[in-house]
């Protein structure tokens, strides 16, 4: 009896046709690396100020001394939600009197920015926030518009698996991609934040979904050896290729729907791939629809240059083949016992506070020192090198040992930010750029580590759990970057301190390095402080009971 593996071996690993899954795979990813980070600048807030309409009867004097200074970052700066009373500036204007000498401006009644706003055209020159006014009093519907996107990957995520088991990898993953690549373009008539936010939320749903059967595509066409370079380096590297694109894109176009609409073309690439992406034959068998699947494996073949066998799945054989029905398994197997709860609510947290820290550096890089552009692109830069060092990590270190420390890298150099002066600033972006190197590498290495710890009956609903929090943190994460707003080292010292928590937390998982796959519960690995306490235990009653031999798992 042969299983898919064993029939299709005569393929090879990495003959052309894997290749071109491989690398069309890979970049159909593209796409979702601009489209997730793309709230950047879509929603950037440039420098603004109160509007002082033409007709105000002021002279050029009291005009630039109508918008009384705040402190900002330890600087006096023009208020951005405030300016004096129109009417009484008028007033002395039209006496001759001098703002500073003969009246003085602190003592004056202030009023909100009735007449709207101007805003700074250097960086952005328009985005949704200038478009709608999302300043001041509405200044929560940025970080809201982001944080809905991820609401949508929430969803997608959710929804992406199982319409895929039931319709098929490639029909799923070409409908998604017209999702995010459709909605994306409607969103260029937007008319309203409302309208705008809402189709926001659709294409963050059709972009985990492209990404999510594009992996699941993938690692069950390609050979166990590739798959895991195509798990854990290909999409990832692709992804962060995209996100690289954006910033470039974002510097030459400065109008926030001529930016969407250039990056909703490269979606209309994806189309000849449905010509060539193949669907999953794993998933044809499991349909029953051997005929199929068959002709997918002899085109591979013919493109491999290997002769095919004569036959290739003979039906009774792959149906015996099937594996049994197996236990159901509900939520609450994830706390059955003290142990594996302990794991899953260190999982649930160390995925939560890692997707905080992973997105909140991400979209803070308008606000870091310098350019925002060749920020955004540095900050894409810096996940390629990461996701290489993860995956030496994964092949050679302990896995607690290999997070902890690169999650006390990145949370420790995030939280020493705030000690950096402020002439300083070429440091303190080094800074976040090593944080953000160490925040990735952890992030990346999680999918691994997480599927070690669990046993076969629940692993699937762990993955599912954990990856559920870290969307949870993915949509407060714009918030931890809105608290900037109030103070500039806020967001990094409360990113760098849950970091560093969740690196101290990490040392006290089960380590799964070198160790097989758990089946059952009972061959779960232990929390080190119940393994401790259980050696404790064996050893007080091999003292009490020398003739009984205590083995402590």
């Amino acid at each position: 009896m042969r299983d898919y593996d064993a029939a299709t071996a005569f393929l090879g690993e990495w003959g052309r046709f894997q290749r071109l899954v491989f690398f069309l795979l890979s970049a159909s990813i593209v796409p979702n690396g601009f489209n997730g980070m793309s709230a950047v600048f879509l929603a950037g807030t440039p420098e603004h100020r109160c509007a002082v309409p033409r007709g105000a009867n002021l002279s050029g004097e009291w005009r630039n001394a109508s918008i009384p200074l705040e402190l900002r970052g330890g600087r006096a700066a023009p208020s951005r939600c405030r300016r004096y009373r129109l009417a009484a500036l008028a007033n002395f204007s039209a006496l001759g009197l001098r703002p500073g000498s003969d009246v003085e401006l602190e003592s004056l009644e202030q009023e909100p920015c009735l007449d709207g706003w101007e805003y700074n055209r250097d960086v952005y020159r328009s985005t949704i926030v200038t478009e709608w006014n999302l300043v001041c009093e509405d200044d929560w519907k940025a970080p809201l518009t982001t944080s809905l996107f991820f609401v949508g990957v929430l969803i997608g995520s959710f929804i992406s698996g199982q319409l895929s088991d039931r319709f098929g990898r490639k029909n799923i993953l070409f409908l998604t991609m017209a999702v995010q690549t459709g909605f994306s373009f409607l969103q260029i008539f937007s008319t309203s934040w409302e309208m705008f936010t809402v189709l926001f939320l659709i294409v963050g749903m059709g972009q985990i979904s492209n990404y999510v059967v594009a992996f699941i595509l993938g690692t069950e066409i390609l050979g166990k050896s590739v798959r895991i370079i195509f798990s854990t380096l290909g999409v990832c590297i692709f992804f962060a290729i995209g996100y690289m694109l954006l910033p470039l894109f974002a510097y030459f176009i400065r109008d926030w729907r001529m930016l969407l609409l250039a990056l909703t073309v490269p979606g209309l690439f994806c189309i000849p791939l449905w010509w060539i992406i193949p669907e999953s034959p794993r998933w044809l068998i499991s349909q029953g629809r051997y005929k199929e699947a068959e002709i997918i494996i002899r085109k591979a073949a013919k493109i491999n240059g290997v002769p095919a066998p004569a036959v290739l799945f003979d039906t009774a054989e792959m149906q015996d083949s099937k594996p049994q029905q197996q236990q159901k398994a509900i939520l609450l197997d994830l706390f059955r016992t003290r142990n594996i709860a302990t794991i899953t609510i260190m999982s649930l947290l160390l995925w939560f506070f890692t997707s905080v820290g992973y997105f909140g550096l991400s979209l803070s890089t308008p606000d870091w020192h310098g350019n925002a552009y060749i920020n955004c692109f540095l900050s894409a830069v810096i996940e390629v090198p990461a996701y290489v060092i993860a995956w030496l990590l994964l092949r050679s270190l302990p896995r607690r040992y290999s997070l902890s420390g690169t999650l006390f890298l990145g949370g420790g150099v995030v939280l020493f930010i705030q000690l950096v002066p402020a002439d300083f600033n070429v440091l303190s972006v080094g800074l976040v750029m090593v944080g953000k190197f160490g925040i990735t590498a952890a992030f990346s290495m999680l999918y691994v580590y997480n599927v070690e710890l669990y046993p076969t009956l629940v692993r699937n609903m762990a993955v599912g759990a954990t990856s559920t929090a870290s969307r949870l943190g993915s949509i407060i994460a714009p918030y931890f970057v809105y608290l900037g707003a109030y103070d500039r080292f806020l967001p990094y010292i409360l990113m760098g301190s849950l970091t560093v928590l969740i690196g101290i937390l990490t040392l006290f998982l089960p380590e799964s390095y070198g160790n097989p796959l758990p089946e059952s519960f009972e061959q779960m690995l232990k929390v080190k402080c119940f393994r401790n306490r259980q050696q404790a235990t064996g050893i007080r009653n091999s003292k009490e009971s020398p003739k009984i031999l205590v083995t402590p798992l």
